[in-house]
C-alpha cells in the first residue's frame, strides 16, 4: 500500500500525516475528524489546501497530534496535509504556495520576563 507522509507545525503543535487513496475519510488520534475537532471552522481550515487542489475524497488521512490548541493543532495539520499532497504531486506546488499552505507560521507565544506581569505588560507606573 502506497501512502505520502508528512508533518507540520504551528506553535507547540505537531501533527504526523499520512496520505493513502481512499474514500476522504480523515481520522486524528484514532477518532473522526468532527469528533476530534468539534467546531466546523477548524474542519473547513483542515479541508484547505484539499480544496484549493481538488483532492478532496480521494485520500483517506490519518494523523497523530500532540501538543498545543486545538486552532494550532488544526493549522500543524493543514500544513502537514499540503507537505504530503506535495510528496505525492510536485505540480501541485503553485497552488499550494499561493493559498499560503506551504508556509510554516512561526509566530509563538512570548516568554514572560521577569519584573512584569506578562511577557510586555508593565506594572502600573506611580509617579508619587
Amino acid at each position: 500500500m502506497e501512502y505520502y507522509d508528512a508533518t507540520g507545525r504551528r506553535k507547540t503543535a505537531t501533527a504526523r500525516v499520512r496520505l493513502v487513496f481512499g474514500q476522504g475519510k480523515v481520522a486524528v488520534n484514532g477518532r473522526e475528524l468532527l469528533d476530534y475537532f468539534k467546531r466546523e471552522v477548524l474542519k473547513m481550515v483542515i479541508e484547505q489546501p484539499l480544496k484549493a487542489t481538488d483532492t478532496l475524497g480521494k485520500f483517506n488521512i490519518t494523523a497523530n497530534i500532540h501538543g498545543g490548541g486545538l486552532t494550532g493543532q488544526a493549522e500543524a495539520l493543514r500544513l502537514g496535509i499540503a507537505r504530503a499532497l506535495l510528496n505525492w504531486n510536485e505540480e501541485l506546488r503553485p497552488e499550494l504556495r499561493s493559498g499560503g499552505f506551504l508556509t510554516r507560521d512561526p509566530r509563538k507565544v512570548e516568554r514572560k520576563k521577569y519584573g512584569r506581569p506578562k511577557a510586555r505588560k508593565r506594572f502600573q507606573f506611580s509617579k508619587r
